[in-house]
């Protein structure tokens, strides 16, 4: 029988179909070039809601990835598919995906059939042969990320603010303080950012009068439109505040349930022991298991700001690694376009935005076929039992 090995990807955080661009397909050719005597197939977990309690996503993925095998089996006739499958998967997870993968794993593995027999202990359907994660951060969001995102943060607000001063002096706007010292502007009365009561009324009224004809019209108007404009939208803001105040609610609900979804990323304990399971499953049973890790490059190089420049884990990776015994399992993808650990994280299943992107194809083939070159793959035999399988019926 021919047999089958599958490819499964699954997004991570906010992810969807386009998650993974058209790398599950490359690497499908790259390793059927690879394993001929088996099908390579490879498939995408659809777009779920990354919100709500972590272990309810792993058993729906579960019982969709199990559906999904089950039909396989059917359409090759398997005789005993629980006992000797003919399908075998790789679970390909992208960051917050690769802890759904390892979860889905040691859910099955923990259900063993109350048996004396040693062959009892490596019972698993689905298959898992191996986890293929890509960025995940089995030990946390490296401190860098934040450090780095806030120096961000902060030279775009600091480049805002001095575009938004310049905008101000081009329209007139406190235009009257150009060229006086701190010391003269003080003496000065400060500007009132709205005018008193009803004084969008009185500068209308002042416009219309001969009063105000010093001033240029686009700017008496430009003004007046802006006091009504603010005062507008500060009611209008209330009004629909109050208007929407269900779904407001609603809204804090979402982001308290994706919050959820994400939290097992701040219980270092538990993402220890998750990880130290999947290795010891690695040592025992012979689960393949590897994470390939971004790390900026060129693009980044020097870019160190105030917040971050002496921040302790510096280095510039998504992800938190570890210091040693399971590092070897941890295998680091440059990227020097990127110029941030999101950005790196987010791209690297596109070579446009990956330099990276052909060689860390390479290497993932590597381990999918290092992983699958084993008994069960030799045994594939490119036929289906050297029987025909016509109109949904096997003949002889």
């Amino acid at each position: 029988m021919k047999k089958t090995l599958v490819l499964c990807f699954i997004h991570g955080f906010k992810g969807g179909d386009d998650t993974f661009g058209n790398f599950p397909e490359h690497l499908r050719a790259l390793v059927s070039h690879a394993l001929p005597k088996v099908d390579v197939a490879a498939m995408t977990y659809p777009k779920f809601e990354t919100r709500g309690d972590l272990a309810e996503c792993v058993g729906r993925f579960r019982e969709w990835l199990q559906d999904k095998v089950v039909d396989i089996e059917v359409q090759k006739f398997t005789p005993s598919p629980m006992i000797d499958p003919s399908v075998r998967v790789i679970l390909c997870g992208h960051s917050m995906g690769g802890i759904v993968a390892a979860d889905t794993v040691l859910a099955i593995s923990s259900e063993q059939p109350i048996s004396s027999a040693p062959e009892a202990t490596t019972f698993m359907f689905p298959y898992i042969q191996g986890i293929l994660a890509f960025d995940t951060p089995y030990l946390g969001i490296a401190p860098g990320v934040v450090a780095h995102g806030a120096e961000g943060h902060y030279n775009t607000a600091t480049s805002a603010f001095g575009a938004l001063s310049e905008a101000a002096s081009m329209f007139g706007w406190g235009a009257s303080g150009q060229g006086k010292s701190n010391k003269d502007l003080k003496k000065e009365e400060a500007p009132k950012a709205l005018p008193p009561t009803g004084g969008a009324m009185d500068a209308m009224a002042a416009a219309q009068s001969g009063d105000a004809a010093a001033a240029p019209a686009w700017q008496r108007w430009g003004k007046v439109a802006m006091f009504a404009g603010a005062a507008g939208a500060v009611a209008a803001g209330g009004a629909a505040a109050y208007m929407k105040r269900d779904q407001i609610t609603e809204g804090w609900t979402w982001v308290g349930s994706h919050l959820e979804f994400v939290g097992c990323l701040m219980r270092g304990e538990e993402l220890k022991k998750r990880l130290l399971s999947v290795v010891k499953l690695e040592e025992d049973q012979g689960l393949g298991f590897a994470d390939l890790f971004t790390s900026l490059g060129a693009a980044a190089a020097g870019k160190s700001g105030k917040i971050s420049s002496g921040l302790v884990g510096e280095q510039r990776t998504f992800c938190v690694l570890p210091k040693s015994g399971v590092r070897k399992l941890f295998f680091k993808q440059v990227n020097d376009a990127a110029t941030d650990e999101t950005q790196a994280h987010m791209s690297m299943f596109y070579p446009k935005d990956n330099p990276g992107y052909y060689n860390m194809s390479e290497q993932a083939k590597d381990l999918v076929v290092r992983w699958a070159t084993n008994d069960w793959y030799e045994s594939s035999t490119g036929e289906i039992d050297a029987l025909e399988v016509e109109s949904g019926k096997k003949k002889t």
